[in-house]
């Protein structure tokens, strides 16, 4: 017998239906909720972010949910101390808890630990957003290679977001990125099951579609109006605010700014796709029986744990 207490994972793409699941299976456990989504631990944006509503965090207790201010930094690093922190209390109730988000980055970060980096002060990430926004990609390439030339070879450099991080990095830390990284996973004091719901692509697309009409029904055009004055921060550098804020701008009209949000909102699924097919761990579940199916693997494994 292991003696270890359960952490049950629900990650997956955005409009995957996480929450129904994790509220489910929480229900069930009769367990919390630690939430494990980038945005959703700030106050404020909880239509953009699709929080959890009052209602379903009334049936139960959820975590590192809307306890930032839009200017607070925060980083994988910083989730990673503070749900381990909540899962120390929360299993010493009780054995089991469960972890629900789309940010993999954090979900990684919890279940095996992720390398101590710093966090971006917004002066430094002005500076290079500033930097790349001007003199562009390979600018900012060439800048790379020469504060951290092994990182330069080995970083995606179609991806401006990975270049951009990696300069920030390596400028705050005031070390090379590349040295930070170990790449050693840590060990945990508690087992992991992590599930997934697998669904048809052009279901889940349907379903992004219909959350951001459902957004837009909820108020996010008021909710984007009200924080807009904060559009610098980097909290808000996000899909369904920075369309809404190109519409406030002039830049285009409302139905074109929805349709933004949706289109970027099915390339952010696909890179969530991309990153979830090379997890090994991961349980897929059918959509239509993915809590029975789950609950079934947890007992299954908590017995076998129980008698091994």
């Amino acid at each position: 017998m292991s003696g270890k207490p359960l952490l049950v994972v629900v990650t997956g793409p955005t409009a995957s239906g996480k929450t129904a699941l994790s509220i489910s299976l929480a229900e069930a456990l009769g367990c919390d909720i630690v939430s494990a989504d980038s945005r959703q631990v700030f106050r404020d944006i909880p239509i953009g972010t699709a929080a959890p509503s009052v209602e379903e965090r009334a049936r139960v207790p959820h975590h590192l949910v809307g306890f930032l201010g839009l200017d607070e930094p925060y980083s994988a690093a910083a989730f990673e101390a503070d749900a381990l922190r909540v899962l120390d209390g929360l299993f010493a109730r009780r054995q089991v808890a469960v972890v629900c988000g789309g940010s993999m980055m954090y979900v990684d970060a919890l279940t095996g630990g992720i390398d101590d980096m710093p966090s971006i002060t917004d002066a430094t990430r002005a500076r290079v957003r500033d930097f790349y926004e001007q003199q562009g990609l390979d600018a900012l390439l060439a800048w790379l290679e020469i504060i951290d030339p092994e990182m330069h070879r080995i970083v995606d450099r179609r991806n401006p977001k990975r270049v951009i991080h990696a300069v920030e990095i390596t400028l705050q830390a005031g070390v090379p990125v590349s040295s930070l990284r170990t790449g050693q996973k840590k060990e945990r004091p508690f087992d992991v099951l992590k599930f997934c719901i697998d669904m048809p692509r052009e279901r889940l697309f349907g379903r992004i579609n219909a959350r951001v009409e459902s957004m837009m029904q909820a108020g996010l055009l008021e909710e984007a109006r009200a924080v807009r004055h904060l559009r610098h921060l980097n909290s808000l550098n996000t899909v369904g605010y920075k369309e809404l804020f190109a519409f406030f701008d002039g830049l285009m009209d409302l139905d074109t700014a929805v349709a933004r949000i949706a289109k970027n909102t099915r390339v952010y699924a696909k890179k969530q796709l991309t990153w979830l097919s090379r997890d090994a761990d991961l349980i897929r579940l059918a959509p239509e029986t993915a809590a029975a199916d789950a609950l079934s693997i947890i007992k299954k494994f908590r017995h076998n744990e129980t008698n091994a």
